[in-house]
């Protein structure tokens, strides 16, 4: 194989991928347009929490979506609804996210999501002492049709340490 027959075919092998990448514009602007639908479903949900209104946090779920928390396995996100969430908002008076940070990666029709944060819950009886606490969670999301919802959600918090 000659000098000129090699670069011939490396300048072929070029212009077919560069080509190649330019022929799928859809997937190159997807990916921005899908981190950013996964942001608001994410964004949603923190902000019914914050409101300590989940009427709506439903439709951001899939109906076999899974919940864990605190290393608990909570089932569906309707479950967990009805027999932890829900419930447990009756009493609270205040429920606040400070230092929310969110990593969205996302790969085709699946989204990985991690979330760090603090929270600050205050009772409505006054009798009990505020909660802080620092937290984690990470999120699937799969995209089904146009939309994007949670399929796995798991959450844990633990008491902020003594700085050493």
């Amino acid at each position: 194989m000659t000098a000129r027959s090699m670069f011939a075919g490396l300048a072929l092998a070029t212009v077919l991928a560069t080509s190649a990448q330019a022929q799928t514009p859809e997937h190159a602007h997807a990916q921005p347009a899908d981190e950013q639908q996964v942001r608001t479903v994410v964004t949603a949900y923190k902000d019914a929490i914050e409101r300590m209104d989940v009427s709506q946090t439903p439709a951001l779920f899939w109906p076999d979506s899974e919940i864990f928390e605190n290393g608990g396995v909570e089932g569906s996100f309707a479950y967990y609804l009805e027999h932890h969430l829900g419930p447990e908002f009756v009493d609270l008076a205040g429920f606040d996210f400070r230092d929310h940070q969110m990593k969205v990666e996302v790969d085709g029709d699946t989204a990985f999501v991690t979330e760090t944060y603090t929270y600050h819950i205050t009772f409505k009886d006054g009798a009990r002492a505020p909660i802080e606490r620092r937290g984690t969670a990470t999120s699937v999301l799969r995209k089904r049709g146009d939309e994007w919802r949670f399929d796995i959600y798991h959450s844990s918090a633990r008491p902020f340490r003594p700085a050493a």
